[in-house]
This record gives C-alpha cells, sequence and structure tokens, in this order.
C-alpha cells in the first residue's frame, strides 16, 4: 500500500528549497519498532528541526519491498524532487530509498541531472555538503565496481562456453558487452522491466537497431544467452 500526506507543502515561501520526505516499510517491517514508519517520521522531523528545514511534503510506500525503485510513494516523490529547483529529497535509512547499490547510484545520477540533493540520515550522505557527496559517490563507485566484475565474470563465461564450442544463439547485431550488462543487472534482482528502462535512459541500441527496448526484448536476450530457469519471469 502507498500513501502521501500533503502535511504542509506549499507552505514554505517560493524561495526556500523544497525538501521532500519518504518512508519505506515493507509487509515484515512493518511491527518492527526501529523501521516502522514513525520512527522513521521521528528521525526526520528530528534532522529538520536541527537543520531548519520546513519539509513541504512526505511519501510513504507500506508493506512494499525496497528490491526495486518501482513503487508508487517514491515515483510520486522523484517526480516531484524532479521538477523543483535545488530541492532535497530526505529519507532516514538509505535502505528505506533502495535496498540496491544499483539502484542507488542511478538515483545519485539522476539528482545531478536534475539539480536536487540526496539525503540519508543514517550514513551521513547529504550532497547538499562536500563531505556528505563524497561519501554518496563512494557508495555510487562500488555499485560501479560491482556491476563491472559481475559484467566481466559473465563476458569471461561467455567466451569460455564459444571456446568449447557451445553454440550460444544470442542475436548476432547485440554486442557482448550489452549482454554481460543485461544478465548481470538481472543477476542484482533488477526486473526486466528495471533493465529495460535503464538500457533506454542509456541509449543502447536493440539488436535490430531499435530505440527502444521491452520486457519481452530483454527476456529475448536472457533466453538467447542460457540463462537459467526462471530468469524470464518479469519480477
Amino acid at each position: 500500500m502507498s500513501t502521501r500526506r500533503r502535511g504542509q507543502e506549499g507552505a514554505a515561501a517560493p524561495s526556500v528549497p523544497l525538501v521532500v520526505a519518504y518512508c519505506r516499510v515493507s509487509t515484515l517491517e512493518q511491527a518492527d519498532s526501529g523501521a516502522g514508519l514513525a520512527a522513521q517520521r521521528s528521525a526526520i522531523n528530528a534532522a529538520a528541526l536541527a537543520r531548519g528545514w520546513e519539509i513541504g511534503a512526505w511519501f510513504e510506500d507500506a508493506g512494499i519491498s525496497g528490491s526495486s525503485l518501482n513503487r508508487p510513494g517514491l515515483a510520486d516523490a522523484l517526480a516531484m524532487v524532479d521538477r523543483s529547483e535545488g530541492a532535497t529529497l530526505v529519507v532516514a535509512k538509505l535502505d528505506r530509498l533502495s535496498r540496491s547499490l544499483m539502484d542507488f547510484a542511478a538515483l545519485m545520477e539522476r539528482a545531478r541531472r536534475k539539480g536536487w540533493s540526496l539525503v540519508a540520515l543514517d550514513l551521513g550522505v547529504d550532497t547538499t555538503t562536500p563531505a556528505g557527496e563524497m561519501l554518496g559517490n563512494i557508495l555510487a563507485s562500488f555499485a560501479q565496481y560491482e556491476r563491472r566484475i559481475i559484467g566481466q565474470r559473465t563476458k569471461d563465461a561467455l567466451a569460455e562456453k564459444r571456446r568449447q564450442g557451445v553454440r550460444l544463439g544470442r542475436p548476432r547485431d547485440i554486442a557482448d558487452e550489452v549482454v554481460a550488462r543485461i544478465l548481470a543487472e538481472r543477476s542484482l534482482g533488477l526486473s526486466l522491466a528495471r533493465i529495460a528502462d535503464n538500457l533506454n535512459q542509456d541509449g543502447v541500441t536493440t539488436a535490430r537497431g531499435g530505440q527502444r527496448w521491452y520486457d519481452s526484448t530483454v527476456r529475448a536476450v536472457l533466453a538467447y544467452a542460457g540463462s537459467t530457469p526462471g530468469m524470464g519471469a518479469s519480477g
């Protein structure tokens, strides 16, 4: 279930940058006082008081996993900061925003492109400050390193299969790097839709030179590359 609490949205003067708060709990975490919505709100409100923030809007996702960014409350929060110059998105804990370093790195890049800041209170990630931005960049670098290591392992495995004479049957017009990337992102738990979105955002063309990836085209590459049974599921 996703909810949004408008609270004091619009109350701040136009010259004051918008601060948007986001909270999330999964079904299992709702009974955990340390990870519950009330605890997250309390931490964010305490930080707002200390820093002189006025929270312009609250967004929540209740009973939703953090394994992907496909959450209605988060989507609304991101849409708001995207269109508000100099806005800040604040979370009590980084894992409330994302459990995936890959997704966190994507959010860091999105914040940079759109001109908003990201604050995760538990780890000290705060892109409004040099030290906090450095920490965020370190985490994003680890995500990139993880992705490249998995991609290299996948490429090595594909090369070994070809050396053994195994016919992989993947579309010949898709580069090994693209196949490795798709397999790497899938191994990190990204959904087919999320992988397709990532490819579209980066302008990667399909096997036939198309400009748009879909669940079905990602699934086809996974199948052609000899991915394990069940990898074609859309979850």
